[in-house]
């Protein structure tokens, strides 16, 4: 293509601009500071007030040098020149031409160089295809203007005077709004028709934008219109709601709710439904029913805490001294309490364990839990669940019922304050069931670590996490959980205190405690341990410590009398001989044994509520007819036991010299003394059966021996519980040996080192193990009996 334009050298200062690009024919102004920039200004101003205007390839430039802008330029002429305050020059001026730097000859004090400048021919606007390149880029700019509403309608008159073709498309380009990188692009097009079709391109590209541009802003408009006309709405009705008296604060509260909702680090669900919710409350009148119950509920999901816990202490040893400090023995439950603790040290996301303390009361099962929330400093919180018949107690009433509420669990929570509490569930044994629901099968998704992440409130229908909770349930016995609930818990047996045990928490717990309490110095009531063994032993009868605190309160309080009345009064000193005038007579005995073998009466060993205890069974023979009487309130499983124990003499009669047919010619009374207590339970059944051949066979049992343990038809003897408890009372009785199931060989263990020692114990699979140690026979009789086994 030949060229349609020749180039002019001329010789002239150069100035760099900054972020501006400046077109021939394009007036412009702008300021001047640069002391290098002034100094080749009022050059131009002598040497007819030409000057080179270039563009600085960036900006931030402060002195550039010759790299650091671009080589095509325009020539402009100076119009008007006004000195502004801090050395700067306000300049006017008129693009003339596009030019290039040939040669820059001249850095300091200004720079100056060889330009050449391009001069256009007059026979270029002749040709057709330049002609309709300018004709289309007038359509198109027209299009662009009116799409746009941001360049004057009137550049268009002028465009359409101009037949010249470079300065035609230096006239569009100087009216489009495009970067600086595009304007110096389309400076450094020297050819005109080249230069037409890259501004028609540019033109089409920015009609697209301004098209995009133009749907995005209607779309905006009548999003602005909408809130716009909400807004007027939600004025008009606070202006009727005043004229109605109607409370004013409607719109305030609803803006702190969703103020409350923005800040809550909830699911993107549970804002939806929130939200709603406050929708539905700004339509509603505030003195509506309706708009009580969603206030209710917004105010109830609010003061839950989505987002707030506490932190855990996991210092292992201050939490072992701190459970130490509260608690007196409990090993199992501290040893899995510190478990715990050692896990959360390495594992941040595991989830809380579920522990079920099981044991007689006042052995510290509640205590316990509140000493646990202590050593892991979580706050602490206790719901009762003794006598619970309602399953909505557990997971709350729905909205739909007048008054509804949540229930116990989420009311704990929100009253706590955080989501990571030790929660107790005291007396889970003591949940009923009626037509209202079975609140233990409720309490099967709280208990259960897979589900309580997601635990749904009746009342709140918006699952909340309680996987982070650290429950402990306690239960005075298992019989009454139901299994599915038993299952998804960690039971750790809490067993009665031995006498030993009881004198130490006496000592260092109950007695510092109760003084406090009263008031008196711990040097004022002064007690030995052997009449404190005396109150344990003849004034409480528990497992536990419940009792024993009380008289020991009742001592305090007898002291503290006397105190009153004799204000010189150093000291009481609690004795033997004053005890029954501080706590009247002594209340229990316990049974001892007599030590001279007896026929038909054997020690058996017991489990109660309150701890083991011995039982005497005892069996005569009388001719009869052969009935089996049963006294001394015993249940079914007892007097079934007797009836198995019954069968099993009949089968062994021979070998014993019973006659055959005792059972058709003897009537026989099976009786257990202290008739007024309710008795049952399998573990009569050996002892039974040796009361009953003693008593048959006329053969004595030794009464230094004391046995448990279930019987079969084939005098199998199978295992039993409670056997610390049964062990306990067997020493106080004065036992010195005791028959034990051999699958009960592991709970000796459980049974304190001292007493160990002052007991033998026999294992016994069979009632032939059992008979051989309980029966005293002389040599000729296990000669005979022997016989009779071989035979």
């Amino acid at each position: 293509m030949a060229k349609n334009y020749k180039m002019k050298t001329v010789d002239m200062p150069i100035i760099p601009l900054r972020g501006i690009s400046i077109f021939p024919y394009m007036v412009l102004h702008f300021d001047v500071g640069r002391e290098k920039s002034i100094i080749a200004l009022e050059e131009a101003m002598v040497n007819e007030q030409l000057v080179f205007l270039t563009t600085q390839k960036d900006p931030e430039i402060d002195i550039p040098t010759e790299d650091d802008f671009y080589n095509i330029g325009t020539i402009c002429k100076i119009k008007q020149m006004l000195k502004l305050p801090g050395n700067t020059i306000r300049v006017l001026v008129e693009g003339i031409s596009r030019a290039k730097i040939k040669e820059l000859y001249q850095i300091e004090p200004y720079f100056r160089a060889k330009i050449q400048e391009a001069i256009y021919s007059e026979e270029l606007r002749e040709e057709k295809d330049i002609d309709a390149t300018m004709r289309l880029v007038l359509d198109t700019f027209e299009e662009y203007v009116n799409i746009g509403n941001k360049v004057s309608g009137e550049v268009l008159i002028t465009l359409a005077d101009i037949d010249e073709p470079s300065r035609f498309a230096d006239t569009v380009a100087a009216n489009i709004i495009l970067k600086p990188a595009q304007k110096q692009n389309i400076l450094e097009i020297f050819d005109p028709k080249l230069r037409l079709e890259e501004i028609y391109r540019i033109l089409l590209e920015e009609i697209e934008v301004l098209e995009i541009e133009k749907t995005i802003n209607i779309r905006v408009k009548k999003q602005v219109n909408k809130i716009q006309k909400e807004y007027y709405l939600r004025e008009q009705l606070k202006a009727i709601q005043r004229e109605l008296g109607e409370d004013e604060e409607v719109s305030d509260e609803l803006d702190e709710y969703k103020e409350k909702l923005k800040k809550l680090k909830v699911s993107k669900e549970i804002k939806e439904k929130i939200e709603k919710e406050i929708a539905r409350l700004s339509r509603m009148s505030p003195s509506s029913a309706e708009g009580g119950v969603i206030r209710s509920y917004l105010d109830n999901f609010f003061a839950l805490p989505w987002d707030k816990e506490s932190k855990d202490k996991l210092d292992i040893k201050l939490a072992e001294s701190i459970l130490d400090e509260d608690h007196f023995g409990l090993e199992k439950v501290k040893e899995r309490i510190i478990e715990y603790l050692a896990v959360r040290q390495l594992s941040k996301s595991m989830k809380g364990p579920i522990l079920c303390l099981v044991g007689p009361p006042g052995v510290g099962k509640t205590s316990i839990a509140k000493s646990v929330a202590r050593s892991l400093n979580r706050k602490f919180v206790r719901v009762s669940l003794g006598g619970v018949r309602d399953e909505a107690e557990i997971r709350g009433h729905r909205r739909t019922y007048v008054g509804a509420i949540p229930g116990r669990i989420i009311n704990a929570i929100k009253e706590v304050k955080v989501k990571n509490p030790v929660f107790l569930f005291d007396e889970i044994d003591k949940m009923a069931s009626d037509f209202r629901g079975d609140p233990a099968s409720a309490m099967l998704e709280v208990l259960d670590p897979e589900q309580n992440k997601d635990f749904t409130d009746h009342y709140m229908e918006i699952p909340f996490d309680l996987s982070k909770v650290l429950f402990i349930t306690t239960a005075n016995s298992l019989s009454t959980v139901p299994r599915p609930l038993l299952d998804r818990m960690e039971v750790i047996e809490i067993s009665g205190y031995t006498e030993e045990e009881k004198l130490k928490i006496a000592r260092i717990y109950l007695l510092p405690k109760q003084l406090k309490e009263h008031g008196l110095s711990e040097d004022f009531l002064k007690i030995s341990d052997e009449n404190l063994k005396l109150v344990i032993s003849k004034y409480t009868r528990e497992s536990g410590v419940r009792n024993l605190e009380r008289k020991i309160g009742q001592l305090c309080r007898k002291a503290a009398k006397s105190k009153v009345e004799n204000p010189k009064l150093e000291s009481v000193t609690i004795t033997k001989q004053n005890m029954e005038k501080y706590l009247g007579k002594p209340i229990f005995r316990y049974q001892t044994v007599s030590e001279k073998p007896e026929i038909g009466s054997v020690t058996g060993l017991a489990w109660t509520p309150v701890g083991g205890d011995t039982l005497t069974i005892e069996v005569t023979t009388m001719q009869g007819s052969g009935k089996l009487e049963l006294t001394g309130q015993l249940g079914n499983v007892m007097k079934e036991s007797a009836k198995a124990g019954m069968s099993y003499v009949r089968s062994i009669a021979d070998r014993y010299g019973i006659e055959p047919e005792f059972y058709k010619e003897k009537d026989i009374h099976v009786h257990i003394p202290e008739g007024a207590i309710p008795k049952d339970g399998p573990s009569a059944g050996v002892t039974m059966a040796t009361a009953l051949l003693s008593a048959l066979s006329k053969i004595p049992v030794s009464g230094e021996l004391a046995m448990t343990g279930e019987v079969t038809l084939r005098g199998k003897v199978l295992p039993v519980g409670g056997i610390k408890e049964k062990v306990l009372a067997a020493h106080r009785a004065g036992i010195k040996k005791v028959l034990l199931p051999l699958d009960n060989k592991r709970d000796i263990d459980d049974i304190p080192q001292n007493i160990r020692k002052q007991l033998e114990f026999v294992l016994v699979s069979n009632m032939d193990e059992v008979l051989e140690h309980a029966l005293i026979m002389d040599k000729s009789e296990k000669k005979q009996q022997v016989k009779k086994d071989e035979k």
